[in-house]
């Protein structure tokens, strides 16, 4: 039956070409967003995981950068108390130096002055971001610190942070707190052996022992530079830790870094358009929009027909 208030042929050829239509529109959006997923109702699910797993991204590039900070005061940290060793090593020359007979001590403790003030001023330094870690009251800022190492998801969804705990304690320098006694590695105090012939028993530190006065004896010195060699193993030890902690957080920080180039490209693979795909889809679509349009236009010319049959 042939109706001018219904014509089959054109609905049919309309609803073919709204479709066509809405497939160009997701198809353009892809290729102009490079996105296949792009919002919620292109596929909750995935869009889903990829917002969450991009926000767990951007709260693991915060990580990278806690970890740099934190790799930089250790550097700090290792930069002076290498600078230091150096410096305690040439002090204890200086005092085996002092043992020869007949050399002038008081220009060799002038020269150890002069060390032991460097001393002081590399501890003054090794400062990063407002953080001293050569020089510090223990009983105020603890003796251990924690850098933030990572950012966790459980599978149940809770987030936790995970950390590097770093014991600053035993790398000190410098004591700033004087009660209790000093503890730093060159300001723990230390007693010479009282020997005869006028000595006595002389209290000091490596960071202001002095060999100048006429009742410091050999005994006192070589009891000094037993006490200089002490610190140096000390020093030496701290270094060897604050190496590791170095190497503990480059290795993390390359972990994270990786982990996050691994969520992108899961994500990638949840949302991403794949181009090649969407541009032969377009090519196709386009004819398809095209053949519809004749296709409705066919149709509605039908009707039109129609008059030739009243002539």
């Amino acid at each position: 039956m042939t109706s001018i208030n219904t014509n089959v042929a054109a609905m049919t050829a309309l609803k073919s070409l709204q479709m066509t239509n809405a497939s160009l529109e997701k198809t353009q959006n892809a290729i102009s967003t490079g996105y296949s997923v792009s919002n919620s109702k292109d596929n909750a699910a995935y869009w889903s995981i990829a917002t969450t797993m991009r926000s767990d991204n951007k709260a693991l590039g915060t990580v990278q950068d806690a970890l740099g900070l934190g790799s930089a005061k250790l550097d700090t940290a290792y930069t002076g108390m290498n600078a230091a060793i150096d410096v305690v090593d040439e002090i204890k020359t200086k005092l085996v130096a002092a043992r020869e007979p007949g050399v002038d001590r008081s220009k060799i403790q002038s020269e150890i002055s002069e060390l032991q003030n460097q001393l002081t001023s590399i501890a003054d330094s090794a400062s990063f971001s407002g953080e001293n870690w050569l020089k510090f009251d223990e009983g105020t800022i603890g003796s251990t610190k924690t850098l933030v190492a990572s950012f966790n998801r459980s599978a149940a969804g809770a987030v936790s942070v995970g950390t590097i705990s770093i014991n600053i304690g035993n790398i000190k320098l410098f004591d700033n707190n004087s009660t209790p006694a000093k503890d730093g590695l060159l300001d723990t105090e230390f007693t010479t052996t009282a020997s005869g012939g006028g000595g006595s028993a002389i209290t000091t530190t490596v960071a202001t022992l002095s060999i100048s006065a006429a009742t410091v004896t050999n005994v006192d010195i070589d009891d000094m530079i037993s006490q200089v060699d002490t610190a140096l193993k000390n020093m030496t030890t701290a270094a060897s830790n604050i190496g590791s902690a170095q190497k503990r957080v480059d290795l993390q920080n390359d972990f994270v870094g990786n982990l996050m180039d691994a969520i992108d490209r899961g994500i990638g693979q949840l949302v991403d358009a794949d181009m090649s795909e969407e541009s032969t889809k377009l090519q196709a679509l386009q004819t398809q929009q095209q053949l519809g349009i004749q296709a409705l236009s066919i149709a509605n010319s039908s009707s039109q027909n129609i008059l030739s049959l009243f002539r």
